[in-house]
């Protein structure tokens, strides 16, 4: 595994395919990872990664997959503490601006290219002694773009230098264009907004990157998505849970009748 893999598939127009962890058990990330995920990402704003748990989780990763992380908020420090864990790349929520992205690429670059603080102990472990000499270049900055007015400023958001991938966030951005949460929708607004998404970032020449689900695969790639959230482990575990339980009732009320 190199820090650059996820970043060279990108390059060579590969559609990169990922999972995402809403839970913080080590197996769980340690699955993941194993798997053949091109990225697994940490959910450190809707999910139950802390500062304290996200360097395992990434350590539970590394080995195998890029490991992302969704930080809280754009901050330099929510930013700083994910990078300095181990993470190659941030995902960013609710950027509206270039002023926002222009934010979140200084908190993911060392001086004099931002404003990133020295310190990545952890990530040092993980990619090695010389991990500041490259992170500049191989450190992923991904800006969300998950509302209306991130939407009408997505031209600009990807045109500030630095920013490698947009992500689009469907629930909240279907909800700011007053339809409810989901990952996909019937309502043209939505593909509307999908198709200017995909459209600017190929004239920018940034990576358009989506939160979806296995079977929207297909439908995302033939949008213009290549990097495409496939698997949230906590539904996924909900959904085999009940499976087998309703398996193992029907097995016990046949063998009581």
């Amino acid at each position: 595994m190199t820090p650059d893999r996820l970043r060279s598939k990108w390059s060579d127009g590969e559609v990169t395919l990922g999972g995402w962890l809403l839970t913080v058990d080590p197996l769980v990330a340690a699955t993941a990872g194993s798997i053949g995920f091109d990225y697994v990402g940490i959910d450190v704003q809707h999910g139950a990664a802390t500062l304290t748990t996200t360097p395992g989780l990434v350590a539970a990763l590394a080995a195998r997959t890029t490991p992302l992380v969704r930080v809280a908020e754009n901050s330099g420090t929510a930013i700083g503490a994910a990078l300095d864990a181990g993470a190659l790349g941030v995902i960013v929520p609710l950027v509206e601006s270039a002023d926002q992205a222009r934010a979140a690429v200084a908190a993911c670059r060392y001086p004099p290219d931002g404003a990133r603080s020295f310190g990545p102990a952890h990530a040092r472990v993980l990619w090695g002694a010389d991990y500041g000499s490259w992170a500049n270049d191989s450190v992923a900055c991904i800006p969300m773009i998950e509302t209306a007015r991130g939407l009408g400023n997505v031209e600009d958001i990807m045109a500030v230098p630095g920013v490698d991938a947009v992500y689009v966030g469907p629930a909240d951005l279907s909800l700011s264009l007053g339809l409810p949460p989901s990952l996909d929708q019937d309502d043209p607004a939505f593909d509307d907004a999908l198709a200017r998404i995909t459209t600017a970032a190929r004239r920018q020449g940034v990576v358009a990157g989506v939160h979806a689900e296995a079977a929207l695969t297909d439908k995302r790639a033939e949008q213009g998505f290549t990097m495409i959230t496939v698997a949230v482990d906590q539904p996924l575990l909900t959904v085999a849970l009940a499976r087998a339980l309703s398996v193992g009732r029907e097995v016990a009320e046949r063998g009581g009748a």
